[in-house]
């Protein structure tokens, strides 16, 4: 989680929404590692998780990544959360919780829907409080 937090600072200092997220190959070896990048890339698909993924993918060659495991610093949305499932990554780890946005523990709840073709392990709360002062920080200075 240390390393999806840099990515997240990072984030924060293009003037992104500051998430960052950390993709893990069967071996443990980390594969991918970026932050937000919706406003630099001009692409409201650009997440942190998205990035990844993507990356990920490219680097495995293939659109699956079993066995893998998504450390993001905040709860997915549903667009991150189906791209999760899609590409069949085994474990997540989430810091903060979204009650507004998020699509794991809240919202669309995608993993619990029934048309949901494959459910991750789900790892919630770790390093919270630190993930969520970068956001609270964030948002406050725009204010």
């Amino acid at each position: 989680m240390d390393q999806a937090l840099a990515e997240a600072r990072a984030a924060a200092l293009r003037g992104e929404v500051p998430v960052g997220a950390v993709l893990i190959d069967p071996s443990g070896r980390v594969i991918a590692a970026d932050g937000n990048r919706t406003r630099e890339l001009l692409d409201p698909t650009a997440h942190a998780e998205i990035q990844v993924i993507r990356a990920a993918c490219r680097a495995a060659g293939s659109q699956r990544l079993p066995g893998h495991a998504l450390w993001v610093t905040l709860e997915p949305c549903p667009m991150c959360a189906a791209a999760i499932s899609a590409a069949r990554i085994e474990l997540l780890y989430y810091g903060a919780d979204d009650p507004r946005m998020g699509g794991v523990a809240h919202g669309a709840r995608v993993f619990d829907h029934p048309q949901c073709h494959h459910r991750p392990q789900v790892y919630d709360g770790i390093n919270a409080g630190e993930s969520r002062a970068l956001l609270q920080d964030f948002f406050a200075k725009r204010r």
